[in-house]
Parts: C-alpha cells; structure tokens; sequence
C-alpha cells in the first residue's frame, strides 16, 4: 500500500508524543546524551532571525545549506542534524525545522528544565538561497553593545537576552568547535540556574592557555566567555543577574517564554506561542470511523457494530500513522473483535507507517486467537516490514512461540 494515508495532523498529541519519543530515543541513548548540542542546534537555527526584513529564523532549516552550514558558529552542529537524522526517516512528512525545534525543546525538558511550548508547522528551505546573512549569531569573545545588536535585531530585551543566557548552564564548549574550551557549570547535564550562581560567587580571572580570551574560576573547573562576563559588568544585565542567580523560579519563568519565542521567529502564525489550533476540516465520514477503531482498539465489539452500522468505514487507515482497526484489535488481542473485522472487510494487509499488518501486531504479542484468525482468513505473512522482519521473525524475537504457519509463510487449509 502506498502512504496516501498521510493526512498529518501536527496538533495530534498522540503524533507529538511518538515524534517526541522519536527525539528522545536519539538524543538521550547508551552512546551519548546530546541534550546540550541538540538545544544549540534549535537556538542556532533561530537566531539568525532579523525583525528589520523578516529573514532568517528557524523556518526553513537552512542550515542544511552553504553557507551557513560553513558558518564558523554552527562547527559541529552537523553531528546533531546527523544524531536526528532518524526521526525525519521515521516522519518523513514532517520538517527538519519541527525536528530541530522540538529536539531543542526535548532536551531542556530531560535536563530538568520547563516543559516548552511547541507547535509543528514548520517547512523546510528548497535550497541555500534562502539562508539569511551570516555573522547573525553572538561571537562569544564580544561584550554587552554586541549582545543588544544581536538579540535587539530578533526582537529581545535586555531581560530576555539574560534568561536566553541562562541556556550557558547546560553543555560545554570545545576547542575544535568554537576555540573555547570547558563547561560553565558543575552540571552540564542539569538544567537550574548554576550558571548565574557561579557567575556572581566567584572570582574570574583569564585563563592562562594557548586559546582565546576566557575566564576560569579559581580551581580551573568551570569557564566563562566574554560575553557571559558582561552581563556580570553590564548594571542593567546585572541587576536580572542577580534576580535569576536568587530565585530559580522567576529564571525559569523568564526562560519558557523567551525560548519559545526564539524558536517560532521567523515562522508561520500558526506556529506562534499561543496561537490557536488550526480549525480541522469536519469529516463525518473519518469521525465515525475514528470512533470505530476507538472501539475496536479497547475490545468493545457492541459500540463497534453500532458505528459500523451508522457508516464507519472499516478500510479507512489513521491519519498520522496508516493503522486500521484491525491493525488496533489485534495488537491489543480482542480474538473476539478481529473475526468481525474481517467479515466487516477490513484490509488483511494494510501496512502501517512502520510497514507492520495486523499480523505483525498480533505475533509480536502472542495473540494467537488473533492470528490464527488472520492465517485462517488468508493474511500474508510473508510481508516484511520496514525493518525487514516477517510476523514470524517479531515473534520470535519477542520470546513467542510462533503459530507454524507463519514459517511457512502459506495458510494451511481452514478445516
């Protein structure tokens, strides 16, 4: 089956809760946390916003082109498009923009930070003739008046350039990357206003190395940029400074909002914080068949003949994510509902978004009311799915004792 079913609906908390898993499967894993990275790449992706001509920001996802890909200030950040990579294969509908914003958005909520408003909508650039100016993002060797160029040009005040600051709690900088070198908090992995609390506990003098001008605390632990050090100089930095380093509270309150700002400059209304939903198309037709699978799903064969019976459509597939209610039936296993399915016509084959049939569903849980009733009914199950595996191959690798027809890969004969 083809992926016509595709009809993406980005204000779906079930979509946004599997895109979300999706992110965090690849930030946060056995081989690396990449929260921080993952924050830079969304914050890179956003500020290079000008409110002056409205060009740049996070819409398009132009860093994927020369010559902001080159730009000096995005090094490395080529290893998180990579880290992310798999969540545009597993939603291909969705773009690299929404990915990068939402990763960024994941991450600070796995360090322990705010839950970040987010709304998908965003569309990707064709080509790198959409990429804003470069020299748009901060240069970390600058002072206070280049910090109010760069943020007063996306549209910032002077408190929300401190709270955006405060994202300098999480990570590390790396000397291949941006010349500089060092965490700037005892926790980089830790999301809590440190960073402020250390830039006014201690004494910063210049480290003493070969790298450029930065600032070390007096065990040599942690760092701190030029920038970092003018808001500590700078009186009207200093004074939101000093209220963030007291109350990790009110840095917190200040940070949601700036943040979820910075990520939706430069895009649609739609994707604006606080924006309304997008008023959906009324489809009576898809209502009672989303009923339908609701019902099958949770095993409720009397609800189920009743929406069948006032029009659900047993052969409509789920928006988002291609899954009939067979598909739902069998792999919560209601042997009881999927015989009905099948004399109702439900598509025996119909491939999900991960290319997995009912049978897949019903294997990999042991099911075996279900697929019995599937093979009895003539259901492939030599179809593979996206990873390659038949119903046979999920089942064993779940611990099940596979049906043996579903070796063989052919029906044996319904007695």
């Amino acid at each position: 089956m083809t992926d016509e079913w595709r009809k993406v609906d980005f204000s779906s908390t079930f979509y946004v809760n599997a895109v979300k898993a999706s992110i965090r499967k690849c930030i946060v894993n056995q081989k690396a946390n990449s929260c921080p990275m993952a924050i830079r790449l969304a914050w890179h992706a956003s500020g290079t916003f000008s409110k002056e001509d409205n060009t740049g920001g996070s819409d398009g996802a132009t860093m994927r082109f020369a010559p902001e890909c080159d730009d000096g200030a995005n090094a490395g950040l080529n290893i998180e498009r990579d880290i992310l990579a798999p969540v545009k294969r597993e939603f291909p509908e969705l773009s690299h923009a929404d990915i990068w914003t939402l990763a960024g958005c994941c991450a600070i909520e796995e360090c322990g930070g705010p839950k970040i408003e987010h709304r998908l909508g965003r569309t990707d650039a064709e080509n790198g003739k959409a990429c804003p100016a470069l020299g748009r993002l901060p240069d970390a060797a600058l002072g206070a008046d280049h910090l109010r160029d760069v943020f007063y040009r996306m549209g910032f005040n002077d408190r929300e350039i401190v709270a955006l600051s405060g994202a300098h709690t999480l990570g590390s900088c790396h000397q291949t990357r941006s010349g500089f070198d060092g965490p700037w908090t005892h926790e980089p992995l830790k999301f809590d206003n440190s960073y402020f609390r250390n830039l006014l506990e201690y004494e910063w003098a210049p480290r003493q190395w070969e790298g450029p001008l930065q600032y070390a605390d007096p065990n040599n632990e942690i760092m701190m940029l030029p920038t970092d050090l003018a808001l500590r100089t700078d009186s009207a930095f200093l004074a939101v400074v000093e209220e963030f380093a007291a109350d990790e509270g009110a840095f917190i309150a200040a940070f949601k909002p700036a943040f979820e700002k910075l990520i939706a400059l430069g895009c649609a209304a739609a994707v604006q914080p606080g924006a309304p939903p997008a008023a959906a198309a009324v489809d009576e037709k898809d209502k009672i068949s989303r009923d339908l699978r609701e019902h099958c799903m949770h095993g409720r064969l009397e609800q189920a003949k009743c929406t069948l019976a006032r029009g659900a459509d047993p052969k409509r597939l789920e928006a988002n994510s291609g899954r009939t209610a067979l598909h739902k039936a069998a792999f919560w296993g209601h042997g009881h509902i999927v015989p009905w399915l099948i004399e109702a016509g439900t598509p025996l084959d119909a491939l999900d978004c991960h290319g997995d049939t009912a049978l897949h569903d019903a294997a990999r849980f042991g099911h075996d009311g279900c697929v019995k009733a599937l093979l009895d009914a003539q259901a492939a199950a030599n179809v593979r799915n996206k990873e390659g595996k038949s119903a046979h191959d999920v089942a064993v690798e779940n611990g099940k004792t596979p049906e043996p027809r579903l070796k063989l890969g052919v029906p044996f004969p319904v007695v």
